[in-house]
C-alpha cells in the first residue's frame, strides 16, 4: 500500500517541526569559586570544569576563581599544578588568582602557575560575573 502525497507531506512537516523545536545545545558561562585550599577540593573543582566542557561542549565559557585559602593551590608546586596546565589547555578554562589574597599569603607572581590571569578581588569578578548572568558554581 502506497501512501499519498498529502500524507508524506504531512509526515515531512512534522519531522520537520520536531527537528526545529529540538532543544539546542547552550553555551552556558559558569564560573567556579574555589577559596579553600584542599587538594580534594580542587581537584573535585577540576573535575567539574572537564564534567562542564563535556555537557555543555567548546561554546561554554568556564572561568575557575581562586582567592582565600584557595590562592595556595595555584602556586607552581600545588599537588594539583598539573591538573590547572590541562585545565587550561585542554578544557579551555581561564584560570583567575586573587591578588589581594595573593598579598596576604605573600606570594609573588613568579611562585604561581603558569597561564594565570590576575584580578584585584576574586570576590569582585565573581559577582561582576553573577552580574552579566553567569552561573556561579562552588565545588
Amino acid at each position: 500500500m502506497t501512501e499519498s502525497p498529502r500524507r508524506i507531506a504531512a509526515r515531512f512537516i512534522v519531522a520537520a517541526a520536531a527537528i526545529a523545536l529540538a532543544p539546542l545545545a547552550l553555551a552556558e558561562k559558569v564560573v567556579l569559586q574555589v577559596s579553600d585550599g584542599n587538594p580534594t577540593t580542587w581537584n573535585q573543582a577540576l573535575n567539574v570544569v572537564g564534567n562542564l566542557r563535556e555537557v555543555y561542549g567548546p561554546g561554554t565559557e568556564i572561568e575557575l576563581v581562586a582567592f582565600g585559602q584557595g590562592i595556595n593551590m595555584l602556586k607552581l608546586d600545588a599537588p594539583v599544578a598539573s591538573r590547572l596546565v590541562d585545565a587550561q589547555k585542554s578544557q579551555g578554562a581561564k584560570i583567575y588568582a586573587c591578588e589581594n589574597s595573593m598579598a596576604r599569603q605573600k606570594l609573588a607572581r613568579d611562585d604561581m602557575a603558569p597561564g594565570l590571569i590576575y584580578v584585584r578581588a576574586g570576590i569582585e569578578h565573581i559577582i561582576a560575573r553573577q552580574r552579566e548572568g553567569w552561573v556561579n558554581v562552588r565545588p
